[in-house]
């Protein structure tokens, strides 16, 4: 095999020139990776072994343009075996520079390695090279002897599937199909028919569940309080009754009838909740050769111009570093970002049910694997059949006890890229949320006129005399320099006011604790917490004090909570096209609003006609035939595949409006769409405003930024929304309009606004 392969690293040039025969031996290869269907991704595309860092056997590429990248780059060192294109033996074998010897325990992976899907989820953990310097500990010495005993044929003769690998997908088809567990038992029934009586398919969904659990993913069920008072969970876990309302913990569930009444022995609880915890999922990311390297990615690129293409490029997470040197000095740890959002799992026509999953995933991974849902790791699974609300702390104190445990103390863990046992410890870096459960995981409410949680007790917004509504109008000229000419506008923002202070700033993690404990907030949690609360909330912003400040690092953060652009942004496009193209019911543009605008402003070309009672036709608004040319021309749009969805399904001709748009439709219309849309339409000073907003957005989004533009988008987003707020009126600015004040602030602060919004967790929900 050796010199078999030894083509692979000699002879590409001869003379100055490539060779034909090394060329020959190229198209051998593809054609080899080929003829095996189950390396081969959407008919032509293979993984590069290439050795660019992108590629490497990760990225899949079509065989034309792996062909050209081993022309130009060469084959990935030490790539004697082709495991990732199909090859299914174990050679042993040596290179001229590494020796690598294969021991009994290799061979006996190796003599049976099936290199399907289902098998190399869980056998690419003991990878083809077993081969450790140090022994694994007690732990994974079990995970790897599961996965060797798993590793026998269903039947003798099969060579597609193993008893482990089969028990994988039979799970993996009920849970697609959403299949009942009566359902698995009488296909498990039927398979057995069909198979040899020797064969070792499981019997049941019992035996299958049994199986799997050897791959020590655990699920905990914790009972809980009915009104989400508590959970009966570590020193409470003997209780049957709620500490806090009093509710019983169990069902008094009578049988029979008539005289014959007894109450069941079986304890039925009125609620519980799903927790997984993470530590054993983290553990696998480092038992698997695929993986393990690329968990110190994190540390080891460098950033090109500078230019932030990562969280671990931006100041949040080098603050932390410089904060917790013992941690950081151990580039195996583990950095975490934290998703929460709620959905109806029976739809919006089907009974009402508010499930709410809680997602960690790791920030150590490069980032073409950062973010992916196979690194979506579920661990809180919040029961209905209402919203948690504030009370979501109570059914997040498992995974704080966890997280808690995994920064002091750690685990043992076994890395099997560098052949040796370390002791694994974790941080959570922030959590994504969409605004309203921004105030359940923070406790600074969300609502009202102090919701911005940067401006906190600093903002200015105020209630509309008609309508109302909270408006954010002329809140942002405080973000200009002091001597900005906007500061000195009394005319085109509220009239005869002049703008003198200026933004404090965001405060620390030492500042906003301080704050707390001077006003006495309590943790859901406590005993006292509901009155407590609700009376301090009357006086500032703060509804609870969040669990996540339990974590002994959670106050060194730059930033915990993060504004989520994805909705963000939908409101701000929402809000726009409504108020543009007029919708009933939808628009800003109302009578109320026009009733109200000259008392806050001076803009008499828009007040109402004392003779006709009518009021005047404004600019921002498109006519009839404006808004059916805007939407024909959507309709006959079309965008390259998986670019962005058929916006010609959002058009709804009669009503001359767009209906059922996705916040991908809106992301993609705000950022390519809107200027072209409405540049034939509306004046220059109103159109501008608009694309610079939407020119914010597309840079704000971008998938590597530098501090310099960064900082440049923080000074103009001021500006912006000024000129904004000298076309519309006071009720189109919401907090929704407000908050992109911030955003390139956080983005200078915690890197590309991609790895902290909410499209993977939402993706993951559809």
């Amino acid at each position: 095999m050796e010199a078999d392969r030894e083509w692979m690293y000699e002879g590409q040039i001869v003379n100055g020139m490539f060779s034909n025969k090394w060329g020959d031996k190229v198209d051998e290869f593809v054609a080899f990776a080929l003829r095996h269907p189950e390396c081969v991704n959407g008919g032509t595309a293979i993984r590069c072994p290439c050795t660019l860092v992108k590629c490497q056997n990760k990225k899949f590429l079509n065989v034309e343009t792996v062909k050209v990248h081993l022309y130009k780059n060469g084959f990935v060192p030490d790539y004697y075996v082709w495991i990732y294109h199909g090859e299914k033996e174990v050679h042993q074998r040596c290179s001229r520079s590494v020796r690598v010897s294969v021991s009994e325990t290799d061979q006996m992976v190796s003599d049976n390695m099936n290199h399907t899907t289902y098998h190399r989820m869980v056998c690419d953990a003991a990878g083809p090279e077993f081969n450790p310097d140090e022994e694994p500990n007690a732990e994974a010495r079990n995970f790897y002897d599961m996965i060797r005993a798993g590793d026998k044929p269903v039947y003798e003769g099969n060579s597609k599937h193993n008893q482990l690998s089969a028990a994988v997908r039979m799970l993996e088809i009920k849970c697609r199909h959403r299949c009942s567990q009566a359902w698995f038992d009488d296909m498990s029934n039927f398979i057995q028919e069909l198979l040899p009586p020797d064969n070792l398919m499981p019997l049941d969904f019992y035996s299958t569940k049994k199986l799997v659990r050897g791959l020590r993913l655990p699920v905990q069920v914790i009972h809980c309080c009915v009104n989400n008072c508590m959970i009966y969970w570590g020193d409470d876990s003997d209780l049957n009754s709620c500490k806090k309302c009093g509710h019983a913990r169990y069902k008094q569930t009578v049988r029979g009838s008539g005289n014959r009444l007894y109450i069941r022995k079986l304890k039925v609880p009125y609620k519980k909740m799903h927790y997984f915890p993470i530590t054993p999922r983290l553990q696998r990311l480092y038992a698997s050769t695929a993986i393990a390297n690329e968990m110190r990615w994190h540390s080891e690129h460098h950033m090109e111009d500078g230019k932030m293409c990562h969280p671990s490029d931006a100041p949040a997470w080098k603050h932390f570093d410089g904060c917790f040197p013992d941690f950081s000095s151990e580039v195996r740890n583990v950095r975490l970002g934290l998703f929460a959002d709620g959905f109806q799992p029976f739809g919006q026509s089907g009974q009402q049910y508010s499930l709410w999953p809680v997602v960690v995933t790791p920030y150590n991974l490069p980032a073409d694997l950062c973010m992916k849902e196979e690194f979506m790791f579920l661990t809180v699974l919040v029961p209905g059949p209402t919203n948690p609300k504030g009370k979501i702390d109570v059914f997040l104190q498992p995974l704080i006890a966890e997280l808690k445990s995994l920064w002091g103390v750690g685990v043992q863990t076994y890395d099997i890229s560098k052949r040796q046992n370390f002791q694994m410890c974790a941080a959570l870096m922030w959590t994504i949320n969409d605004f309203p459960a921004y105030s359940m995981m923070s406790g600074w409410s969300t609502a009202g006129m102090l919701a911005c949680p940067h401006c906190m007790e600093d903002s200015d917004a105020f209630r509309l005399i008609k309508s109302g509504k909270q408006s954010w109008f002329d809140n942002h000229r405080k973000f200009f320099p002091i001597n900005h000419l906007y500061r000195r506008n009394t005319k085109d923002f509220i009239k005869n006011r002049k703008v003198t202070k200026q933004f404090p700033g965001v405060r620390s993690g030492d500042e906003i604790l301080q704050d707390l404990n001077n006003r006495g907030l309590r943790k859901v949690m406590d005993v006292d917490a509901e009155v407590v609360n609700a009376a301090t909330s009357k006086t500032c912003g703060w509804n609870k004090r969040s669990i996540f400040w339990d974590l002994p690092y959670w106050r060194e953060h730059l930033l915990r909570h993060n504004l989520d652009v994805m909705h963000i942004e939908k409101n701000v496009f929402d809000n726009i096209f409504n108020t543009v193209f007029n919708i009933p019911g939808k628009t800003k543009d109302t009578y109320k609003s026009r009733d109200e605008l000259n008392k806050y402003c001076r803009r008499p070309q828009f007040a109402q006609n004392l003779v006709t009672s009518k009021y005047p036709d404004v600019p921002f608004v498109l006519n009839k035939s404006q808004k059916k040319d805007v939407l024909e021309w959507v309709k006959k749009l079309r965008f390259p595949d998986g670019y962005a969805s058929n916006l010609g399904r959002c058009v709804d001709a009669n009503k001359l409006k767009m209906f059922g748009m996705k916040s991908h439709d809106c992301h993609v219309f705000l950022q390519r769409l809107l200027p072209i849309a409405l540049r034939e339409f509306l004046p220059n000073r109103i159109w501008e405003p608009l694309t610079e907003i939407s020119l914010f957005f597309k840079q704000l989004t971008s998938s590597s930024l530098t501090d310099e533009e960064l900082r440049n988008l923080d000074e103009q987003i001021p500006v912006i929304l000024c000129n904004l707020e000298k076309i519309f009126p006071l009720s189109f600015f919401d907090s929704m309009e407000h908050l992109p004040v911030h955003l390139a602030y956080e983005a200078r602060i915690a890197g590309p606004v991609h790895y902290r919004w909410m499209y993977p967790p939402e993706s993951i929900k559809s």
